[in-house]
């Protein structure tokens, strides 16, 4: 028999008090928890003297959390088990997320989200207002918070790029720029799946300092560039890349950043992917939607459907191309020279 639907005052109330599973996976994640589990299941008292926690605190915690299956609690003993979403978690767990639960429920999303209302009424996001500068610049400002942004989109990625790499039909030879590409996940499975390709990872200095490229399978392959993509990135190639970046950005910015990119695709036949969420229409979920509101509240940015893509490549005098979906949740939009 399935279960009665909640009234409409309990369920609005779940909405309202969702914050708290937000809040308490990131206790989960920034104590470790995951961690211990990797050998078995634990109670919550042997869980609390391995993290440095309050017992009957951390129960209640992971209480909450198994409600959504992250971690599962036993009836029988009390010991708490990792779950298949709770494996993430786990520091050393393939494509880990530890470190992107993290950034996402840091203070610089987390503070602006509660003030949604205040940017919903001023059409811009209260960012500037409550740490005193944009969202890059308090990350260059503010060493740490940059740390846990750059760890937090490298673990946020380690799950996307290979799925992206796997679902476009790369050419045999020819290089690629990955424009903003952080330490370079994408660009490293790429190069991988296609032994053809060299590549260019393009970012600021302070983030190629973290790359990942320098590996035996890719020597000879690849090199860094810095530079700012919105007045120039590096010319001549067959395919630029610009992977959850132009999300972070309104209409206009994001046409400097193409424009840049269109300058800079000489070659005949170069390629601009655009790789992003692509948001279908109605009310059907997709996690870029949610996605769509956390770029509202702390950078101005946005999440598009085909059209405003198409729309955003054309302006930029590009011509759009196909939209292939991929086994992540981010789509590839592909663009022409015009």
């Amino acid at each position: 028999m399935a279960p009665a639907p909640q009234r409409p005052a309990v369920q609005l109330t779940e909405h309202a008090l969702a914050y708290l599973h937000s809040a308490a996976l990131r206790a989960a994640a920034l104590l470790g928890v995951a961690d211990h589990l990797a050998d078995g299941p634990r109670t919550a008292g042997e869980l609390a003297a391995a993290t440095g926690a309050d017992a009957g605190y951390l129960r209640r915690v992971l209480r909450l959390l198994a409600t959504r299956e992250v971690f599962r609690e036993d009836a029988a003993t009390g010991a708490f088990h990792l779950t298949p979403a709770a494996d993430p978690l786990r520091s050393d767990a393939p494509s880990s997320m530890r470190d992107a639960v993290i950034m996402l429920t840091d203070d610089p999303f987390w503070r602006p989200a509660g003030r949604l209302a205040d940017t919903v009424r001023s059409g811009r996001t209260v960012f500037d207002e409550i740490f005193g500068v944009p969202y890059f610049a308090h990350l260059e400002r503010v060493p740490e918070a940059g740390g846990v942004f750059d760890t937090g989109m490298a673990g946020l990625a380690e799950s996307e790029n290979d799925p992206i790499a796997a679902a476009y039909d790369f050419p045999a030879t020819g290089t690629v720029v990955d424009v903003g590409g952080g330490r370079g996940g994408l660009l490293r499975q790429v190069l991988r799946r296609n032994p053809g390709l060299t590549g260019v990872l393009y970012d600021q200095e302070s983030v190629l300092r973290h790359h990942t490229l320098d590996l035996p399978d890719l020597t000879g392959r690849w090199q860094t560039a810095a530079g700012d993509f919105f007045t120039a990135v590096p010319p001549g190639a067959d395919v630029y890349l610009l992977k959850r970046i132009l999300h972070d950005w309104n209409d206009a910015d994001c046409l400097r950043i193409l424009r840049a990119c269109r300058t800079a695709m000489t070659r005949p036949g170069s390629r601009l992917l655009a790789i992003d969420a692509v948001l279908p229409p109605g009310n059907s979920p997709h996690p870029g939607k949610t996605m769509d509101v956390l770029m509202m509240t702390s950078l101005n940015g946005r999440e598009r459907d085909e059209p405003a893509f198409h729309q955003l490549l054309t302006e930029a005098g590009l011509k759009p191309g196909r939209t292939i979906p991929t086994e992540s949740t981010l789509s590839v939009v592909e663009a022409v020279a015009g």
